[in-house]
Formats: structure tokens, C-alpha cells, sequence
């Protein structure tokens, strides 16, 4: 599962996250996968503990943005973190070209300042899986290739969407010429408005979450989706589609 905030946000619940709240939560996500976070702020630097106290493997995160006093928050968070032995793998920065919230020099500066601090712990950094290709440098610079692959925000039909992923995944295992890859985000809305020909339903988020489970444990890929929980929030960024990824709604009811 995948457990993302962005900068300046709080947690999925709208309120300064707690030890005992995470613990909650977890007990609905965690134990069914592997747990993904993506921010060492607000909060968030208490998930990497519970989830390897809970036995789980965790990918942790620091969300960089437009902020340099927090990006430098976030990164020395994530060190420590890892040097605490609370993650697997690190993820330095997500979607930053994407936002375009600084240029790949600044993005391979924070890279690199992560490996020189933790040499026994892959290193890498997530975004849509294109960028992968168009960024060499970058993905040379990364010990793990960390894609996000949505269909639905690139207009797919449900019923291609499943091929669609697998070819989102097969360009960036191509462009990281060896290194493993994990594919960080992906998922399908339960509502909202259709972009393209991808239509959000119930229906169809359950039948792309099963068709997904199934392809990432046939081929043994590593697969965060995105996201446990509905994020009331996210319709500012996204219109109303963006609140409705999670597996659980807001209230931690399980949709399917």
C-alpha cells in the first residue's frame, strides 16, 4: 500500500498524525501488503517504526517540493530514519520533475547527498515512469528505479488498462538497463469524472486493484497501489476524481 502526503498537508485525516492514529490505521492497511510512505514530516516519520514493528518492509520517503527549509526537514529526517534501521529503501523526492518544483541538477544533488550518507541502503527516486527515459543521468544516479504507472491519467479504457501498465513498466525496466524496478504508484478512482476514456467506478477500481494484485504476483513485481485511504484534499490538485484512490474511504471503510 501507498501512504502519501504532500508538503504543507497533514495526514490522510486532516490532523497532525499520532503514533496511536498510525497504529489504526495500519491495522486495516499493513496487514494486507507492503507499506510505502513518502513524506518524513507532519507526522509522517512515525509510520517507517510501526510498520517494521508490525514486521513489514517499508520504501520511506522525503517529500521535496518549492521549500528548501523543508526539502532540508525531509532529508535529514529520511537519513536518520534509515539510520535508525526503519527502512528497506528510500525515495528521495516524488514527482518532482513532474511538478516541476526544481530542475534535475537540485534533484541529483539531494541523490547524492542521501547515498553519501547511507551506503548499505538502495537509493532511488520516484516519478511517472517516463521520466526515466527522458532523465539518464538520473536514473544512472538511482540504485532502484521507483515508477509510478497510471493508466487512468493518460485517458486508458479499462479494458487496456492492464496492457497499458505492463508496457508503463517494460519502458522503464528498459531505461534503467538492469536495475530493478518497482512500480510505486498505481491505482484506479472509485468516482468522480472521466478523463479520456478512463471512466471512475466502483467497479472498475476493483477490477483494475484485482488485475494488477494478480499480474505484479504472477511476474513477482513489486507493487505499492495507490492509495489505502480516500484523500478529501486532493480535490484541489486533482477535481473531484483526486478523493477517491483509497482501497478504504475516510472513514476506514473498505469499499470493495
Amino acid at each position: 500500500m501507498s501512504y502519501r502526503n504532500p508538503e504543507h498537508l497533514t495526514s490522510l485525516l486532516d490532523s497532525p498524525s499520532t503514533t496511536e492514529q498510525l497504529a489504526a490505521d495500519f491495522q486495516n492497511a499493513l496487514r494486507q501488503g507492503m507499506h510505502g510512505s513518502f513524506s518524513c514530516t507532519e507526522g509522517n516519520e512515525l509510520i517507517p517504526q510501526i510498520a517494521k514493528e508490525m514486521g513489514f518492509q517499508t520504501l520511506v520517503g522525503a517529500w521535496l517540493g518549492k521549500e528548501p527549509a523543508i526539502n532540508r526537514t525531509e532529508i535529514e529526517n529520511l537519513i536518520q530514519i534509515a539510520n535508525e534501521g526503519h527502512a528497506d529503501i528510500v525515495a528521495v523526492g516524488n514527482e518532482v520533475l513532474y511538478r516541476k518544483d526544481f530542475e534535475e541538477i537540485e534533484l541529483l544533488d539531494y541523490i547524492r547527498q542521501v547515498k553519501s550518507a547511507l551506503t548499505d541502503i538502495p537509493v532511488g527516486y520516484v516519478d511517472a515512469y517516463y521520466h526515466f527515459e527522458k532523465h539518464p543521468a538520473l536514473t544512472e544516479a538511482c540504485d532502484v528505479i521507483l515508477a509510478n504507472c497510471y493508466p487512468f491519467w493518460e485517458g486508458c479504457d479499462i479494458d487496456y488498462s492492464l496492457l497499458y501498465m505492463k508496457e508503463m513498466y517494460r519502458r522503464a525496466q528498459k531505461a534503467a538497463n538492469g536495475k530493478k524496478v518497482l512500480i510505486t504508484e498505481s491505482g484506479w478512482p472509485s468516482a468522480g469524472t472521466p478523463f479520456g476514456s478512463a471512466v471512475p467506478s466502483v467497479e472498475h477500481a476493483m477490477r483494475y486493484f484485482i488485475n494488477a494484485q494478480e499480474w505484479a504476483r504472477q511476474e513477482e513485481i513489486k507493487l505499492f497501489y495507490f492509495s489505502s485511504f480516500d484523500e478529501a484534499w486532493k480535490i484541489d490538485a486533482e477535481g473531484d476524481v483526486g478523493a477517491y484512490w483509497g482501497i478504504w474511504d475516510t472513514h476506514g471503510n473498505q469499499k470493495f
